[in-house]
């Protein structure tokens, strides 16, 4: 190991007090040639297993801590100006038990202690200190606030406690080197003294906020951004500029600073051999489903599909029976079972409960099992849906299944799930916000003291991402020759830009994501922290939905979306059940489930372009689309959902003129026209990708889910391998090597892009309800339509919408 280790660093995730992002801070310490680095948040674990996976693939040996407040009462106290300004307290995590005390710590302090901050107490301390090591941390310590205060045997006392309840070795005294902070020194020779008094180990830190020495002006900038002040106030409530070196360090530069107590040096090399963690990584974590004795959930679920089954196809043919049991046997093998017990529980509640349920989200309505559930609400039959595109043997990844449900009850929904599981067993997932490249430049600008207007100018000039990719204050300078003028001849300018391109990107404020719900075996403590929702009382992970599911703890992660256009449906529905009702029948409500799907009044609407208040299909250039395609058929529907988005949409009007002259429809391959032939021979969904890699060019649907993940990361090398892959199978397969290319060509593009078919054919389904309701009861729909968009305060079409209704 090398010959010392950080050990009290703060990362982007100390929200707005840390500015240095994970991949930096171990990518330092790694050219440092440090072995082993600690993450020491603020208050909170945020990033803690995303750091470790990071650390872990980086080479570097990852310690997990904290800098936890401790209330200076207890953590029920909550009183202004008495229990506002707790001690800090750092504390790293020994081995597996020292990680769950870690969490459990955390916890407590955001559920019961937070009072601005959130904290511990004795209490939770003596509680949870079982495989942690303690450092006294920085001047606002407990110990170190004490000796600075001239509370000098009173510090004793103190150190005396955490060094009985930690024990040998596991309590450290911190020295820090910051020479411009005068109270430091005299706080380090106090340190030095207890120690050699009392004989405990001291341990030298640099309290690291951010990684570069040059970025001290950007972390003022953060800070002001937390407080709300701007750096020209010279009385700020925080601040750290006046010492501007709580960088991270090299070895070296440590080593120079504490050339009188090389023990303090040595001592972060014995605490970084001390801790020791491994974690468990994508091992799926499922809760039970209760089920009766004797039941096992692959013979449960195998009986709920026979049974349903009768009433999705009452004539049931061989090939239907067969589509079941090949479902069935993969769900079975792949351990499965319980999770479509799971989701078709609570989907069957809400429909048993009057909540809307959208008939299905990305590739899980292909699944014939789904369908019969009722988990989703399309025939995989009638749509041509593969389920493999869902589930295939050779996927490694578990299913996922996303629901839409009715906005104004999802909630209903998720308070279900967690009165079935348990409370502590069922949490809504954090998200973090960033600052991205305008919104670093107004928070950069505002910090700086600026007038709003000269930030709002420049925040102007940048322009907007593509394809869900963020914009960067680098590419806009690229892109913009204004702003490219403005940074080149501007003094003021280029300084906010050079700030704002540190700030850029780094989290900025936890909430909660907008659909994600994890459901835990256990306790979800024993996962991962949990706090309370900034506003409200929402209890959510501290670990977010790229960490807490498959691929980082495993639990199961499902996403409750709230879908207006549901809401909407159902208050039209309800509307007309009060009005006429279906064939004047007072009382009986119609089931979207059964509406004929060839409507003429509804397509000969949609050819108008009275598309107003359709879901999907009410914007302009839709709109504009729509009317020249005049389609008659859900298919068609489709295709425009999937194509009608950048990328894509360059391809509708080869679409719309082959709709409009079916003599001219041609196919890529004669053996793909049973693929293509619901879209005219246009390659349109991922799926027609991976069917077009099976049938010409001999692929597994394993081999083809890899095709489509190498192409859409757009990684040169893999999609050199793929294209080398696919002409060589083609050509196999009696395509010329020309042909094979221009195949290629053809489809590469709809890997990175394209929609997978069973969204489309979802969303199309969801489409043709709202436009069938108001081509027929277009005052029943329209009424639900504005009760919608009144409630609603923002919208694109929201005033076309209410004035038409």
């Amino acid at each position: 190991m090398a010959d010392f280790v950080h050990l009290h660093t703060h990362s982007e995730y100390s929200l707005l007090d840390g500015l240095g992002k994970l991949d930096h801070l171990i990518d330092r310490a790694k050219s440092f040639g440090m072995t082993a680095l600690a993450i020491t948040d603020h208050g909170a674990m945020y990033g803690s297993f995303k750091f470790y996976l990071k650390a872990k693939a980086a080479g570097i040996k990852p310690i997990i801590g904290v800098e936890t407040y401790v209330a200076k009462r207890s953590r029920f106290d909550k009183e202004a100006k008495v229990d506002t300004d707790p001690y800090h307290l750092v504390l790293l995590a020994k081995n597996e038990t020292g990680y769950k005390n870690l969490m459990g710590l955390v916890t407590h302090a955001h559920l019961e202690g937070y009072y601005y901050r959130p904290r511990v107490d004795w209490e939770i301390l003596q509680k949870y200190h079982e495989g942690l090591i303690c450092l006294s941390a920085c001047l606002q310590g407990q110990v170190p606030a004490l000796l600075r205060a001239g509370e000098d045997e009173k510090a004793e006392q103190v150190a005396r406690q955490y060094s009985e309840l930690f024990g040998p070795d596991h309590y450290y005294l911190e020295l820090q080197h910051h020479p411009k902070i005068e109270e430091q020194a005299i706080v380090n020779e106090k340190v030095v003294a207890l120690s050699r008094k009392l004989g405990l180990p001291l341990v030298a830190t640099n309290d690291i906020h951010y990684v570069d020495p040059d970025d001290a002006e950007a972390q003022e900038i953060l800070l002001c951004v937390q407080t709300q002040h701007t750096i020209l106030e010279k009385n700020r409530p925080l601040s750290m500029i006046a010492s501007s070196d709580f960088y991270m360090k090299s070895t070296e530069e440590m080593k120079g600073q504490f050339l009188q107590y090389p023990e303090a040096l040595e001592n972060t090399v014995k605490i970084a051999s001390m801790c020791d963690i491994t974690l468990p990584v994508g091992k799926w974590i499922l809760p039970e489903y209760p089920l009766e004795e004797g039941q096992t959930p692959a013979g449960f679920l195998e009986t709920l599909v026979r049974e349903r089954a009768k009433a999705k196809y009452p004539a049931m043919s061989e090939e239907v029976k067969q589509r079941i049991g090949y479902e069935l046997d993969i769900i079975n093998k792949k351990g499965y079972s319980t999770y479509f017990l799971i989701v078709q529980d609570f989907v069957n509640w809400a429909k048993d409960h009057g909540i809307a349920v959208g008939p299905g989200r990305g590739s899980a309505a292909g699944s014939v099992v789904s369908y019969i559930l009722g988990i989703t609400g399309i025939d995989p039959f009638f749509f041509k849906l593969p389920f493999e595109r869902f589930l295939n043997p050779e996927r490694p990844s578990p299913p996922d299944i996303d629901l839409d449900f009715a906005d104004d009850r999802r909630d209903e929904v998720i308070a279900y799930v967690t009165q079935k599981y348990g409370s502590d067993r069922v949490a809504q997932i954090v998200t973090f916000g960033t600052m991205e490249a305008r919104g670093a430049v107004r928070d950069g600008g505002r910090a700086l003291g600026m007038p709003y207007a000269a930030p709002d100018r420049i925040s102007r000039m940048i322009p907007a991402g593509f394809q869900g990719s963020a914009m960067t204050i680098d590419r806009a300078l690229e892109q913009s020759a204004e702003l490219s003028l403005a940074y080149r001849t501007e003094p003021e300018t280029k300084r906010l830009l050079d700030v704002a391109r540190k700030l850029e990107g780094v989290a900025r404020h936890a909430s909660v994501h907008a659909a994600g719900v994890v459901i835990a075996d256990t306790p979800l403590v024993a996962y991962t922290p949990l706090q309370r929702e900034a506003r409200g009382d929402k209890i959510i992970t501290q670990y977010d939905m790229y960490t807490v599911g498959e691929d980082g703890v495993g639990l199961l992660k499902m996403d409750f979306l709230g879908l207006r256009n549901l809401t909407i449906l159902s208050q039209a529905l309800a509307f007309i059940e009060r009005t006429s009702g279906p064939l004047k029948t007072p009382g009986k409500r119609i089931d979207l489930s059964h509406i004929p799907l060839n409507d003429k009044k509804t397509f000969e609407m949609l050819s108008k372009g009275e598309t107003t208040g359709v879901f999907q299909l009410e914007s302009s250039g839709m709109r504009r689309y729509i009317k020249e395609l005049k389609p008659t058929t859900i298919f068609d529907l489709m295709a425009m959902v999937a194509l009608f988005r950048p990328g894509p949409m360059q391809v509708i009007p080869e679409f719309i003129r082959r709709k409009q002259n079916p003599e001219s429809v041609t196919y890529p391959d004669p053996r793909l026209k049973e693929v293509l032939a619901q879209s005219y021979g246009i390659i349109c969904y991922q799926d027609d990708v991976l069917l077009t890699a099976i049938t010409l060019a001999g692929y597994s649907w394993g081999d083809a889910d890899k095709l489509r993940k190498a192409v859409g990361k757009k990684i040169p090398s893999e999609m050199k391998k793929q294209k080398e892959k696919f002409i060589e199978g083609c050509v196999t397969n009696g395509l010329t090597k020309t042909k094979a290319e221009q195949i290629f060509n053809l489809i590469e593009p709809f890997a990175g892009y394209g929609f997978n078919k069973a969204h489309a054919a979802c969303y199309a389904m969801i489409a043709y309800q709202t436009a069938y309701l108001k081509a027929n009861y277009p005052v029943e729909y329209m009424t639900a339509v504005l009760a919608a968009e009144t409630r609603a305060n923002t919208g694109p079409t929201r005033d076309d919408k209410i004035a038409l209704a």
